[in-house]
């Protein structure tokens, strides 16, 4: 088997460690929590099915390699719930260093250049600074909102999320690169803080 082939073999493998992390959010029958696999998957199939939103620039199909790679880091970390005290932190320092220790672990078990192209793909979702990436970035802020009002409040229960709160962390980043959307779920998820007081 040559050298190449063998480097691909070991991070594939070393990839279905994703599988493992449980994240705070449930699935949409609420009957377990999601782990980042399928977090990364659900997220490739809504940058395809939401494409229509997208701005101006964006590659879509950028987006979707993004979005399948974005989380590999939480093989090494762990997921730190946004609503959690540690989640406010995402920006601190000490966890974009750890994070980037990872991100250079992880994708050099690959051959170059694919791990380089692969790394520079996940620098640029972490940036959010291109269109591609900020519609990214919308997307993973949607996709457990979503999971949250369809399993009855999910995270926002165990946290203890006001609507003040979901505004400031998850709101705004939908709205920056898919205004539409936030203006469609804001509609959805309203009444449900509206009715509990939050």
């Amino acid at each position: 088997m040559s050298a190449p082939l063998d480097k691909e073999f070991a991070f594939l493998l070393e990839i279905e460690k994703l599988k493992s992390v449980s994240r705070a959010t449930p699935v949409a029958d609420n009957s377990r929590r999601e782990n980042s696999a399928e977090h990364s998957w659900t997220l490739a199939l809504y940058a395809l099915v939401l494409a229509d939103q997208a701005a101006p620039g964006v590659d879509v199909m950028r987006a979707v390699k993004m979005l399948l790679i974005h989380d590999l880091v939480e093989i090494d970390l762990g997921d730190v719930p946004i609503h959690s005290q540690g989640g406010t932190a995402h920006s601190s320092t000490a966890i974009q260093a750890a994070e980037a220790k990872a991100a250079e672990r992880i994708f050099g078990l690959l051959p170059k250049p694919l791990g380089d192209d692969l790394h520079a793909l996940w620098h640029e979702f972490e940036a959010a600074e291109t269109p591609t990436a900020i519609y990214a970035k919308s997307l993973d802020r949607v996709q457990p909102v979503m999971l949250n009002l369809a399993g009855g409040g999910g995270s926002w229960l165990e946290y203890d999320v006001s609507w003040d709160q979901l505004e400031t962390r998850v709101g705004a980043k939908i709205a920056r690169g898919l205004p539409g959307v936030w203006a469609a779920v804001q509609a959805r998820i309203r009444p449900w803080f509206t009715a509990r007081g939050r």
